[in-house]
Protein backbone atom coordinates (compact mmCIF):
# COMPACT_ATOMS: atom_id res chain seq x y z
CA UNK A 1 0.00 0.00 0.00
CA UNK A 2 1.62 3.21 -1.15
CA UNK A 3 0.51 6.49 0.39
CA UNK A 4 1.82 9.84 1.58
CA UNK A 5 1.17 11.86 4.71
CA UNK A 6 0.74 15.60 4.24
CA UNK A 7 -0.29 18.51 6.44
CA UNK A 8 -4.01 19.12 6.70
CA UNK A 9 -5.33 22.18 4.82
CA UNK A 10 -8.64 24.06 4.80
CA UNK A 11 -9.63 22.06 1.68
CA UNK A 12 -9.55 18.89 3.81
CA UNK A 13 -12.31 19.98 6.22
CA UNK A 14 -15.11 18.08 4.38
CA UNK A 15 -12.96 14.93 4.66
CA UNK A 16 -12.44 15.64 8.40
CA UNK A 17 -16.22 15.39 8.85
CA UNK A 18 -16.17 12.00 7.13
CA UNK A 19 -13.28 10.89 9.34
CA UNK A 20 -15.08 12.14 12.45
CA UNK A 21 -17.85 9.67 11.68
CA UNK A 22 -15.31 6.89 10.98
CA UNK A 23 -13.63 7.57 14.33
CA UNK A 24 -16.74 6.56 16.28
CA UNK A 25 -16.09 3.00 17.38
CA UNK A 26 -18.81 0.44 16.70
CA UNK A 27 -18.21 -2.97 18.34
CA UNK A 28 -18.55 -6.02 16.12
CA UNK A 29 -22.16 -7.12 15.80
CA UNK A 30 -23.56 -3.67 16.68
CA UNK A 31 -25.47 -1.41 14.33
CA UNK A 32 -23.49 1.63 13.08
CA UNK A 33 -24.61 5.00 14.38
CA UNK A 34 -26.66 7.32 12.19
CA UNK A 35 -24.44 9.77 10.27
CA UNK A 36 -26.35 12.52 12.11
CA UNK A 37 -24.37 11.68 15.27
CA UNK A 38 -21.59 13.99 14.06
CA UNK A 39 -24.02 16.92 14.43
CA UNK A 40 -24.15 16.34 18.19
CA UNK A 41 -22.30 19.32 19.76
CA UNK A 42 -20.21 16.96 21.94
CA UNK A 43 -18.89 15.34 18.75
CA UNK A 44 -19.02 18.15 16.16
CA UNK A 45 -16.64 20.24 18.31
CA UNK A 46 -13.78 18.12 16.99
CA UNK A 47 -14.15 19.58 13.47
CA UNK A 48 -16.45 22.63 13.78
CA UNK A 49 -14.51 25.80 12.94
CA UNK A 50 -11.38 23.83 12.01
CA UNK A 51 -8.34 26.05 11.49
CA UNK A 52 -8.53 28.00 14.71
CA UNK A 53 -5.30 28.82 16.53
CA UNK A 54 -3.47 25.69 17.66
CA UNK A 55 -5.26 23.24 15.34
CA UNK A 56 -2.95 20.94 13.40
CA UNK A 57 -3.04 17.60 11.70
CA UNK A 58 -2.24 15.40 8.74
CA UNK A 59 -4.03 13.59 5.94
CA UNK A 60 -3.02 10.21 4.53
CA UNK A 61 -3.44 10.10 0.75
CA UNK A 62 -3.22 6.99 -1.45
CA UNK A 63 -0.88 6.94 -4.43
CA UNK A 64 -4.03 7.45 -6.55
CA UNK A 65 -4.79 10.74 -4.75
CA UNK A 66 -7.63 9.42 -2.56
CA UNK A 67 -7.82 10.76 1.00
CA UNK A 68 -7.76 7.67 3.23
CA UNK A 69 -7.18 8.88 6.79
CA UNK A 70 -6.66 11.82 9.10
CA UNK A 71 -5.05 12.64 12.39
CA UNK A 72 -5.73 15.91 14.21
CA UNK A 73 -4.81 17.69 17.40
CA UNK A 74 -7.04 20.37 18.88
CA UNK A 75 -6.97 22.34 22.10
CA UNK A 76 -10.09 22.49 24.22
CA UNK A 77 -10.91 24.50 27.35
CA UNK A 78 -12.36 23.82 30.77
CA UNK A 79 -15.78 25.11 29.60
CA UNK A 80 -15.64 23.24 26.26
CA UNK A 81 -14.06 19.89 27.07
CA UNK A 82 -13.51 17.08 24.60
CA UNK A 83 -14.01 13.46 25.71
CA UNK A 84 -10.24 13.12 26.27
CA UNK A 85 -9.81 16.52 27.91
CA UNK A 86 -6.90 16.81 30.35
CA UNK A 87 -6.13 20.54 30.39
CA UNK A 88 -6.22 23.58 28.12
CA UNK A 89 -2.49 23.04 27.45
CA UNK A 90 -2.88 19.46 26.21
CA UNK A 91 -4.35 19.06 22.72
CA UNK A 92 -6.66 16.15 22.12
CA UNK A 93 -5.87 13.76 19.31
CA UNK A 94 -8.43 12.46 16.85
CA UNK A 95 -7.62 9.80 14.28
CA UNK A 96 -9.44 7.67 11.72
CA UNK A 97 -8.81 5.64 8.60
CA UNK A 98 -11.26 4.41 6.02
CA UNK A 99 -12.04 0.78 6.89
CA UNK A 100 -10.42 -0.71 3.80
CA UNK A 101 -7.07 0.92 4.63
CA UNK A 102 -6.81 -0.17 8.27
CA UNK A 103 -4.14 -2.65 9.35
CA UNK A 104 -1.46 -1.38 6.94
CA UNK A 105 0.64 0.68 9.39
CA UNK A 106 -0.81 3.99 8.22
CA UNK A 107 -2.03 4.88 11.73
CA UNK A 108 1.51 4.40 13.04
CA UNK A 109 2.95 6.75 10.40
CA UNK A 110 0.23 9.35 11.07
CA UNK A 111 0.96 9.21 14.82
CA UNK A 112 4.69 9.61 14.14
CA UNK A 113 3.96 12.72 12.04
CA UNK A 114 1.70 14.18 14.73
CA UNK A 115 4.26 13.56 17.49
CA UNK A 116 7.00 15.15 15.37
CA UNK A 117 4.86 18.24 14.74
CA UNK A 118 3.88 18.42 18.43
CA UNK A 119 7.60 18.37 19.30
CA UNK A 120 8.25 21.24 16.87
CA UNK A 121 5.39 23.18 18.50
CA UNK A 122 6.87 22.49 21.95
CA UNK A 123 3.75 20.61 23.03
CA UNK A 124 4.55 18.47 26.05
CA UNK A 125 1.62 16.04 26.10
CA UNK A 126 -1.18 14.73 23.89
CA UNK A 127 -4.46 13.22 25.08
CA UNK A 128 -7.17 11.10 23.52
CA UNK A 129 -10.34 9.21 24.26
CA UNK A 130 -10.83 5.61 23.16
CA UNK A 131 -13.30 2.82 23.76
CA UNK A 132 -11.67 0.02 25.79
CA UNK A 133 -13.41 -2.37 23.35
CA UNK A 134 -11.34 -0.89 20.50
CA UNK A 135 -8.43 -3.21 21.23
CA UNK A 136 -6.58 -2.49 17.96
CA UNK A 137 -6.49 1.25 18.70
CA UNK A 138 -5.58 0.64 22.36
CA UNK A 139 -2.60 -1.48 21.31
CA UNK A 140 -1.42 1.21 18.86
CA UNK A 141 -1.75 4.01 21.42
CA UNK A 142 0.14 2.03 24.06
CA UNK A 143 3.01 1.60 21.57
CA UNK A 144 3.20 5.40 21.55
CA UNK A 145 3.41 5.43 25.36
CA UNK A 146 -0.16 6.61 25.91
CA UNK A 147 -1.23 5.64 29.41
CA UNK A 148 -4.69 5.43 30.90
CA UNK A 149 -5.52 8.25 33.29
CA UNK A 150 -9.30 7.97 33.68
CA UNK A 151 -12.70 7.23 32.22
CA UNK A 152 -15.37 9.52 30.78
CA UNK A 153 -18.58 7.61 30.25
CA UNK A 154 -17.58 4.39 28.50
CA UNK A 155 -14.30 5.73 27.09
CA UNK A 156 -10.78 5.71 28.47
CA UNK A 157 -8.82 8.96 28.57
CA UNK A 158 -5.16 8.42 27.72
CA UNK A 159 -2.14 10.76 27.78
CA UNK A 160 1.34 10.52 26.27
CA UNK A 161 4.41 12.61 26.96
CA UNK A 162 5.68 14.22 23.75
CA UNK A 163 8.83 15.88 25.06
CA UNK A 164 10.79 14.10 27.75
CA UNK A 165 11.31 16.26 30.82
Amino acid sequence: MQYTIRPLTAKDVPFLWEMLYESIFVPKGHEPFSKDIIKDPHISKYVEGWGREGDFGFIAVSNKGKQIGSITARFFSENNKGFGYVSSEVPELGMALLKEFRGNGIGTVMLEALFKEATLKNIKRLSLSVSPKNTVAMKLYKRFRFREIGMVGTSITMVAEVIEK
